[in-house]
């Protein structure tokens, strides 16, 4: 396997009129799973195409290993891609669409590449379907041969272009799971491509979420979803996303005071962050729906939606535009009610009015 680092990546379409990836820096260590996740049409996609060698790259560097890639054909890199339409040749059998590659790239003899092709077919969990034509499979047996496919050539990186979109819920997250466990047992580099932020979180080692074509955060999937570093990143990753408000700030004692001027909502600072808050400006806060909760005291809301989801309950409130508490399926109150809710202070995000978290400004400030 091998290190895959691209420098200063940038696409460019129609003469420069379109950039779909702008400036991508990025460093995947040997062995590392990384999901990159990010709405349609941000750039994740030509981004793992350029890595592919099917798009070339308008500026930057691609490398794999020590090997400065970036003007290689796709067919001289050392990469496996796994698509979301599968590309299966139909008029193949199953054996024949894996062993493929292995006939076009490699010198191995007839007995060799099966005895690879019976491998993977084995270890995906296939090997009564070799004689089967695509036409005959699921949808689950058809990626599974795709995998096979990508896996018998023991390439130096596996790259995934949103794989299980075709896919019913149940079935994606059993792939889910057989994806994660293949990518442990060969301790495969691979780049993941999904438009959803939960098989991101649940199957990287680490994730980077992009934003029409620029990298916005990458790191561990909890350490985002802890602490993103602009609003995007927070209102993009978690499910329901995260609550924002519009607020004006003013001094509160040791510690500022934040307040919608149009609507019931209010909190009050006085730890690190507020060192990074100045008064008189203008900000947003970011609360998560499952930090929040019904309180004897706090803000005053009316409920308009219960939205009962199995083990939680949704509370759609009258705070700000769309302001969601995920509580506990025993928590629920009547349409119309009014209630009081509240958060810890450590659950505020608190981002400028370009959309930059403070909360690394309110760590240097506190250990300064």
């Amino acid at each position: 396997m091998a290190t895959v680092r691209l420098e200063s990546l940038r696409k460019e379409f129609d003469a420069g009129e379109v950039v779909a990836v702008d400036d991508v820096s990025l460093t995947v260590e040997d062995g590392e799973f990384l999901t990159v996740v990010g709405p349609s049409g941000c750039g994740k996609s030509t981004t793992l195409r350029m890595v592919a060698g099917l798009e070339r790259a308008t500026d930057g560097r691609v490398y794999i290993g020590d090997d400065d890639v970036t003007d290689l054909s796709a067919r001289k890199r050392d990469v496996a891609m796994v698509f979301q339409n599968y590309a299966l040749y139909p008029h193949k059998t199953v054996f024949e669409n894996m062993e493929f590659g292995l006939r076009m790239s490699t010198d191995l003899n007839k007995a060799e590449r099966r005895e690879k092709v019976e491998w993977a077919a084995e270890m995906m969990g296939i090997p009564e379907l070799l004689d089967d034509k695509p036409d005959q499979l699921s949808g689950g047996q058809k990626q599974r041969v795709a995998l096979g496919r990508a896996i018998v050539r023991e390439p130096d990186v596996f790259l995934f272009d949103e794989p299980l979109s075709n896919l019913d819920a149940k079935l994606r997250v059993e792939m889910r799971t057989e994806i994660q466990k293949l990518q442990d047992t060969l301790d495969i580099t691979a780049i993941y491509v999904t438009h959803d932020q939960e098989e991101a979180m649940t199957m990287g080692d680490r994730m980077a979420i992009l934003k029409d074509g620029v990298l916005q955060q990458v790191g561990p999937p909890k350490d985002i979803y802890r602490n993103p570093n602009n609003a995007f990143v927070g209102g993009f990753v978690g499910s329901p996303s995260m609550n924002f408000v519009d607020v004006e700030s003013t001094t509160a004692g040791d510690g500022v005071r934040l307040v919608d001027p149009d609507g019931p909502f209010e909190t009050t600072l006085s730890g690190p962050l507020a060192d990074a808050v100045e008064s008189g400006r203008d900000y947003t806060v970011g609360v998560r729906p499952e930090d929040v909760s019904v309180t004897n005291t706090g803000i005053e809301t009316t409920v308009e939606v219960v939205e009962p989801v199995g083990a939680d309950n949704y509370l759609y409130l009258d705070i700000d535009d769309g302001f969601i508490a995920r509580v506990g399926a025993a928590v629920e109150p009547s349409m119309g009610e009014t209630i009081r809710v509240g958060f810890e202070e450590s659950a505020v995000h608190v981002f400028d009015t370009d959309g930059v978290s403070l909360r690394d400004r309110g760590l240097q400030t506190a250990t300064a």
